[in-house]
């Protein structure tokens, strides 16, 4: 019959034997700490805190804070799709760092200085979207002949107001979707909705002509005061308004010289 050694004289013969080789054997190993082949890589000046999110010291609690002009849609064509993604960011990253300048300067009830950057930024980032979407396009049409954007089509909202409707696919079939006729709702003919129509089309065209008309007298003035203006630029102006009409007006009466 076969006998199994308890636990405790396996351990007492590892402690006569197994210590005595570790103590005359084992030596301790010294490990040589080796050098980290890294690289430090940044895309701007690093700060690592919440200062991305202001502007530069210098200019704070200035009244004007000099900048450029935006991209224009000619230089960004220039451009690598690598080099495009970079300046995304870099004008993404300044668009929050204005955004945050601005909401500060709320809050101190402060003027915000040259807030045209702002402007200049966001119109960059829309040239440069503008530029990518033509080269995915052109991509596209190249590969497969189609577009590859987003397929539309210009629908009517309940109002009977038009819009572009951007389609898109859905996991339900469209007599079974309940959220999505619930979220689209198109015209249906209404007679309260036509009367809305007709009202709403006349006070489009009375804004329209109010506007044409303010444009109008404001030529005559122009004419009244500067009555030896270029008229080249007085009509790259105001290219809507007929200036020889505005001469003929009741109101047109220059301050020297003859009426022509």
């Amino acid at each position: 019959m076969l006998r199994t050694a308890s636990p405790n004289s396996i351990f007492n013969i590892y402690k006569s034997f197994g210590g005595l080789l570790v103590q005359e054997h084992l030596k301790p190993i010294v490990l040589k700490q080796l050098p980290l082949l890294t690289r430090n890589f940044f895309t701007s000046n690093p700060r690592m805190d919440l200062m991305e999110f202001f502007d530069d010291k210098k200019n704070w609690g200035a009244i004007e804070v000099k900048s450029g002009r935006s991209w224009k849609k000619e230089e960004l064509r220039l451009k690598s799709n690598s080099d495009l993604h970079k300046l995304w960011y870099v004008l993404l990253k300044e668009k929050n760092m204005l955004l945050t300048m601005e909401e500060e300067a709320k809050q101190q009830v402060k003027l915000f200085p040259s807030p045209e950057r702002l402007d200049k930024v966001e119109d960059s980032m829309e040239n440069l979207e503008t530029v990518i979407r033509e080269r995915n396009k052109a991509y596209h049409e190249l590969e497969t002949g189609e577009t590859g954007e987003r397929p539309g089509k210009v629908m009517e909202n309940i109002f009977g107001l038009k819009y572009y409707y951007k389609m898109c696919e859905h996991a339900l079939p469209k007599h079974m979707n309940r959220k999505w006729f619930e979220k689209y709702k198109f015209f249906k003919y209404d007679r309260d909705v036509e009367e809305f129509l007709v009202k709403y089309r006349e006070k489009l065209y009375l804004n329209k002509r109010r506007e044409e008309r303010k444009k109008f007298y404001r030529v005559i003035a122009l004419l009244n005061r500067f009555p030896n203006m270029d008229m080249a630029a007085l009509k790259e102006q105001y290219p809507g308004v007929d200036i020889e009409k505005a001469k003929l007006s009741r109101k047109y009466r220059p301050h020297f010289g003859s009426q022509s």
